[in-house]
């Protein structure tokens, strides 16, 4: 399908853009808490994953639709607030694991080993999700210009093909590099990129739906010609 270019008026509104930002932003919550468990897959499936990988790759299809839709710029801020939001929560958890209990609460201990991770997972947390989501927004924008828009399949799959690698290989050794042995960080870092990968591949019947949806409602198709994609800049 041929996708059309739309101008973007200066200061105009989208009805659906703060809804999307907020979901992306839930789902990484979500996903940094869930993936303290380790899940006990199936030996024959041969590899190792964490339960936030349940919910996680949809952050990179929200990213893509994001940029599709409403351009680098948008996506940008997005992903500036989805870190912010994740650094705010990992102090707070911080605080209030160190804060004293209540007499009588007897879920100390789990509540400390659930919630209070270690600097190095948090730093990890933070340094693969801000670097693996700004490439895979980088490359969606750049290949839909060299596309003219069209193929949207080769934009998310290989967007994410560097996103995740970037994510899945930074977090898994900034965190855990030294404390597990060179073969399990190998088979978590091959595990974990393949699940996601996988996980994007089967997604696109519902991101092509999804952003076809989105660029009629929002009247919408941003191409980032001219865009300047520093990754440090707030401004659209």
């Amino acid at each position: 399908m041929q996708e059309t270019e739309q101008p973007t008026a200066p200061g105009r509104t989208f009805r659906y853009l703060d809804m999307i930002s907020v979901m992306f932003v839930a789902i990484l919550l979500i996903s940094n808490i869930t993936s303290i468990k380790p899940l006990g897959l199936p030996a024959w499936m041969r590899i190792e994953m964490d339960g936030g990988n349940i919910l996680f790759p949809l952050s990179y299809i929200f990213g893509d639709i994001l940029v599709e839709v409403y351009g680098f710029a948008r996506s940008r801020r997005v992903i500036w607030m989805g870190f912010a939001a994740n650094g705010v929560a990992a102090m707070i958890f911080s605080l209030v694991v160190a804060l004293p209990a209540a007499p009588g609460w007897e879920y100390q201990t789990a509540f400390s080993q659930i919630l209070g991770q270690t600097p190095r997972v948090v730093l990890g947390s933070l340094c693969a999700f801000l670097c693996g989501e700004l490439v895979n927004a980088t490359i969606m924008a750049k290949m839909k210009i060299w596309s003219s828009g069209r193929w949207l399949w080769t934009r998310t799959i290989g967007s994410t093909l560097a996103g995740q690698l970037v994510d899945s290989a930074l977090f898994t050794l900034i965190a855990f590099a030294g404390v597990w042995d060179q073969e399990t960080l190998i088979k978590v870092i091959v595990g974990n990129y393949l699940f996601k990968v996988t996980y994007e591949i089967m997604a696109t019947p519902m991101t092509y739906a999804i952003v076809r949806a989105l660029k009629r409602a929002e009247h919408e198709d941003f191409y980032d010609r001219g865009t300047v994609f520093n990754p440090f800049t707030w401004k659209v």
